[in-house]
């Protein structure tokens, strides 16, 4: 381990019982020395067991949408059905896995919990994986999604003036990325983005404390596995500081930012990236809050069934949400 601290001797006893079932699920879920495709299949067969559980809502249907470089999915979840036929305000959701596993299902459960506790319409966002699609492939499909929604918004039930995005690890950077690719190009959808709610991401520092001190094979977040991620999602002719990538060098102090729920880990290598948005988030008089979690790993919100931290978690997330979309109950 070298300098690298004994993460295991400081998680709670809930995420040691976690990473126990996670390994007895797909002992090689977050390895990097596999294909892609092993890679992926080992990371839908360890979250299927993670997504039985949670809030059933009452619709979750999925459709597919047109952008620049094709269709996509997509999944919308609605928690009530007195809701169906309102105009509801929408979060889209961007799941994580580094840009290279994850898919709608393996990020059920967290947008039946978001739709739960905010009653907003949560719509998932299937964007195409790396190395498949590269930079800055993801964010232009999610964009293209966000415009062509808000464009038939009374087919989909949503209110086109009141956006937000959620996004977990990968997903909260392309959730940033896609806002600030907005901000560029579609002035008048940006302005309808109200909040954000960005999950334990990164959000492009290229060394920190956090990153040399934590990460290993509990979570799959070794320096080299990290390198291979950021790598793979940036292809051969995109860098680190690309624009919408290195979302901590972009000039968040350029127009009006949406309100911004900032969620870190302690026992997170990318922890340095949250608290660092956070920080410039502050010394730009942003509405913004910030909250980390002691004691759980990165991906802690997939644990529902064992880490009660989870829960509490989306469900303060929530509550910054409707304040800021105006939604009393």
């Amino acid at each position: 381990m070298g300098n690298r601290l004994n993460v295991p001797a400081l998680w709670s006893k809930e995420t040691g019982e976690a990473v126990a079932k996670q390994q007895e699920l797909a002992a090689d879920a977050y390895s990097t020395d596999q294909t892609i495709e092993e890679m992926r299949q080992a990371y839908r067969q360890e979250r299927s067991f993670w997504n039985e559980v949670g809030p059933q809502v009452a619709i979750s249907d999925t459709r597919s949408v047109p952008t620049r470089h094709g269709q996509l999915a997509t999944r919308r979840y609605v928690a009530r059905a007195e809701d169906e036929t309102k105009a509801l305000p929408v979060i889209f959701f961007i799941h994580g896995g580094g840009m290279v596993v994850g898919d709608l299902d393996t990020h059920d459960r967290i947008c039946r919990r978001l739709a739960t506790d905010t009653g907003a319409a949560v719509i998932a966002i299937d964007y195409t994986l790396s190395p498949d699609a590269v930079y800055p492939q993801a964010v232009e499909e999610c964009a293209d999604v966000v415009r062509y929604i808000t464009e038939y918004a009374q087919q989909w039930n949503i209110d086109p003036k009141n956006l937000a995005f959620a996004g977990d690890s990968g997903g909260a950077n392309i959730s940033f990325g896609t806002f600030l690719w907005l901000r560029d190009n579609d002035k008048e959808t940006a302005e309808a983005v109200k909040t954000m709610l960005l999950f334990y991401g990164t959000y492009g520092l290229k060394d920190s404390m956090s990153a040399r001190l934590l990460g290993g094979p509990w979570d799959g977040l070794d320096p080299a596995s990290l390198e291979f991620y950021s790598q793979t999602y940036l292809g051969k002719n995109s860098h680190k500081d690309a624009k919408y990538y290195n979302i901590l060098d972009s000039d968040l102090a350029e127009g009006k930012l949406p309100a911004c729920f900032v969620l870190g880990v302690n026992l997170d290598p990318l922890r340095d990236d949250s608290r660092t948005l956070a920080a410039i988030l502050e010394a730009q008089g942003a509405d913004f809050e910030y909250m980390e979690i002691d004691g759980v790993l990165h991906g802690f919100l997939h644990h529902g069934r064992i880490v009660k931290a989870t829960d509490e978690a989306i469900l303060a997330s929530a509550k910054f949400y409707r304040q800021h979309a105006g939604i009393s109950n």
